[in-house]
């Protein structure tokens, strides 16, 4: 019997009235208690088994999670869901009586009940997907106090945690993806509403897909979508980055509001042929123009060598076309395509026009680029932006 095979009694059209997750999660577990499935043994991939059930695979990320939560099955990263033993046993500890003067908090307990019922959006709020690096300014890191010296609320999210950024030698790194759905469905409990949705580097298809679908449960009026497609540069995708994966972030950027690909990857997406230099103006207003028909409204594309500036190109139908370029300073810096994003992303929440946000933008790494020149940091160590927040 395939391993696939072992659940073939799962029948979604059996379901009646229970949702798709929670008829996959109660039909495992009944197959976890009833010795179908032993303990160690690895359950199908979530994309192997949403394909035998005919469901997506978030709906079997939520499943799993839900088995996760009541202790049926573990995760071991970049390996897969496993069958845990059916025994557990309550520690000794958990058993014995409170102390007098001390509270046993159980898992179910509302740490501030006044705050039940209360409105958490009343200020402007950027939901923030994106890794998060200790240290090495860029993504997270730039792109939250970015936001917040533009007086907007940033709420982040984080797709993985390092140490450092991967330009270092050494750095540590755990993936985040099997938090993603527990992680935003507490801000749905909160009942969060957002204005923005911002995304940075998304580093597989699972993580796509998630954010795809974290647009449609997230979305409300007004709510502008802000897609940063980080594939690549220099004419060349990352060496994580695979041809799928450029296929998702086409499919994401139709949920897109905005989009601020530089030029490597504005290539990739619209299937144009890099080269370094001599852009005209018409062939890059071609590119922008086939970004647009795959769904943003507004598109800019930056990293634009020109001589001795980089220019970035604004794009919005029935406009005219924005060149705004700025003097080559240095070399480039860790970070600087995460706080250019976070800076377009605020100024959309706040009613800025969208050439004054890119020419604001510009102008502010340009400033950074210089500031860290004259500060003699190191290259990895990205731009004090820290230095330079009363100009946002």
């Amino acid at each position: 019997m395939s391993d696939l095979e072992k659940f073939s009694d799962i029948i979604l059209a059996d379901r009646g009235k229970q949702s798709k997750t929670d008829y996959i999660a109660l039909s495992i577990k009944q197959m976890i208690e009833g010795g179908k499935l032993n303990p160690g043994e690895k359950l199908p991939s979530k994309l192997a088994m949403a394909e035998h059930l005919g469901a997506s695979t978030v709906t079997v990320q939520n499943a799993y999670q839900s088995l996760l939560e009541e202790g049926l099955i573990r995760a071991v990263p970049r390996s897969g869901f496993y069958v845990k033993k059916q025994a557990r046993n309550v520690p000794e500890e958990s058993k014995a009586p409170a102390t007098p003067g001390t509270v046993k908090l159980r898992k179910e307990q509302v740490f501030y009940p006044s705050m039940k019922g209360a409105d958490h959006n009343r200020q402007k709020k950027i939901m923030a997907i994106n890794d998060l690096t200790g240290f090495g300014r860029c993504s997270l890191s730039a792109a939250v106090p970015v936001i917040s010296a533009m007086k907007v609320q940033c709420c982040p999210l984080p797709t993985s945690i390092f140490s450092n950024h991967t330009g270092f030698q050494s750095f540590y790194y755990q993936d985040f993806t099997q938090n993603i759905i527990p992680y935003v469905n507490e801000w749905h409990k909160l009942g969060l509403k957002f204005d923005a949705i911002m995304t940075g580097f998304l580093g597989s298809p699972d993580q796509i897909e998630l954010v795809k679908n974290i647009f449609c449960e997230f979305d409300s009026e007004g709510t502008i979508n802000v897609v940063d497609p980080v594939m690549g540069d220099y004419g060349m995708l990352y060496p994580t980055y695979s041809a799928e994966m450029v296929e998702g972030m086409k499919e994401l950027l139709k949920y897109a509001d905005i989009t601020v690909p530089n030029l490597t990857e504005a290539c990739f997406l619209t299937g144009t042929p890099y080269k370094e230099d001599h852009w005209s103006i018409r062939d890059l207003t071609a590119v922008a123009e086939k970004l647009n028909l795959m769904g943003p409204e507004k598109v800019v594309i930056t990293g634009i060598p020109q001589g001795g500036f980089i220019a970035n190109l604004c794009y919005e139908p029935g406009k005219p076309v924005h060149i705004i370029r700025t003097h080559k300073n240095g070399t480039s810096r860790s970070g600087t395509g995460d706080i250019f994003t976070a800076i377009v992303a605020a100024g959309a929440v706040n009613g800025e026009p969208f050439e004054d946000s890119v020419h604001k933008a510009s102008q502010f790494i340009k400033r950074c680029i210089r500031k860290a020149i004259e500060m003699g940091l190191p290259v990895t160590d990205g731009v004090p932006f820290e230095e330079l927040m009363h100009l946002l």
